[in-house]
């Protein structure tokens, strides 16, 4: 055996999506922001990703955090998020998974009944509450980056479904947002084929069809997935949802920035008020909930600053290492 790199992570799961943390070995990233640092990893060390997330150590739908220093004042880590097609925006069940992490292994100082973590991602500043009771950490929130519609009413062509229409917009990531009725697409593991076909479709599409930038940070600048909506399974719940981004992946998650887009949605349209909460689920039932903390401007667009709330667990600790003598060692996707 011989061992070209060692690399250790923490194994989360939030809401059903896992959440890879990368906590040593990997190479000293350069760059003074996180989106900078993002790049170099792009274009100095994306073998790396491709050997976390691909199999045989990963899979299709995989993700992960790279943990890196803060860039910005209160910030207590910085994280850098991949998946099987590259590196995203912003992750909202990242954020709860690094904060759970982060509080059940005393990575920083635990308070009851409230831990704060600070979180430095692409997107911007976040800063989540980890519940403490002094044993166990319980339910994370997170007060997220401004978010807002980029485009309403917006009419894609696809290959399979024709016209579907919905609207552009940024939760921390640009999303397009659509109701599954029309097309027969409920909001269960039994339709995930076919979400994932018309989730592919649409992202495809729009991106076509539709230039996206963020106002203030310019390397924001495509649709990251589509998210689909539909009647829930749980009587408490306002609605399901499935997002299908980067490379047909599936979040088993209500998607964290995707729920934030959504409270952003609803409440700029007059669907959501002030004082109500959004109980989102995910494909696999599993629920975030959300809500309006403020109104706010971002550029010339009207925004607000979401709350979004979930939990996590760490479900395991792994080793790693990359052998270059194994032609699989940066792994392979078969599909």
């Amino acid at each position: 055996m011989k061992i070209t790199n060692a690399i250790s992570t923490v194994e989360v799961h939030t809401g059903g999506e896992a959440f890879r943390i990368v906590t040593s070995g990997l190479p000293k990233m350069q760059g003074k922001t996180i989106v900078a640092r993002r790049a170099w990893l792009k274009e100095h060390a994306d073998h790396i990703r491709r050997a976390l997330m691909f199999e045989p150590r990963g899979h299709a739908d995989m993700y992960g955090g790279y943990l890196t220093e803060p860039v910005s004042e209160g910030a207590d880590f910085g994280i850098i998020f991949v998946h099987n097609e590259g590196y995203s925006d912003h992750c909202g069940h990242g954020v709860i998974g690094l904060a759970t992490a982060a509080v059940e292994l005393g990575w920083i100082e635990r308070t009851e009944p409230e831990t704060r973590v600070g979180i430095d991602a692409p997107c911007g500043f976040i800063e989540a509450f980890v519940q403490w009771d002094g044993n166990h950490a319980g339910n994370v929130r997170f007060v997220n980056v401004p978010s807002f519609i980029w485009q309403r009413d917006v009419t894609v062509q696809t290959p399979s479904f024709g016209s579907v229409t919905g609207d552009i917009a940024f939760g921390g990531a640009f999303y397009f947002y659509t109701d599954g009725a029309p097309f027969d697409l409920p909001i269960r593991e039994s339709a995930v084929d076919k979400l994932i076909q018309f989730g592919a479709e649409v992202k495809a599409a729009a991106n076509a069809a539709v230039k996206v930038v963020h106002p203030e940070i310019p390397e924001l600048n495509h649709i990251y997935g589509t998210i689909i909506a539909n009647e829930p399974r749980h009587g408490g719940s306002s609605q399901a949802n499935c997002c299908v981004f980067a490379d047909r992946e599936v979040d088993r998650s209500p998607t964290g920035s995707g729920t934030a887009g959504r409270v952003a949605q609803l409440y700029l349209r007059g669907r959501l008020k002030k004082d109500e909460t959004l109980v989102n689920e995910s494909v696999i039932g599993t629920v975030f909930k959300g809500r309006v903390l403020s109104e706010t401007k971002l550029g010339s667009f009207d925004a607000v600053i979401p709350e979004i709330e979930g939990n996590a667990y760490i479900c395991g600790f792994a080793n790693w290492i990359i052998d270059d003598r194994d032609p699989l060692t940066y792994g392979f996707l078969v599909r």
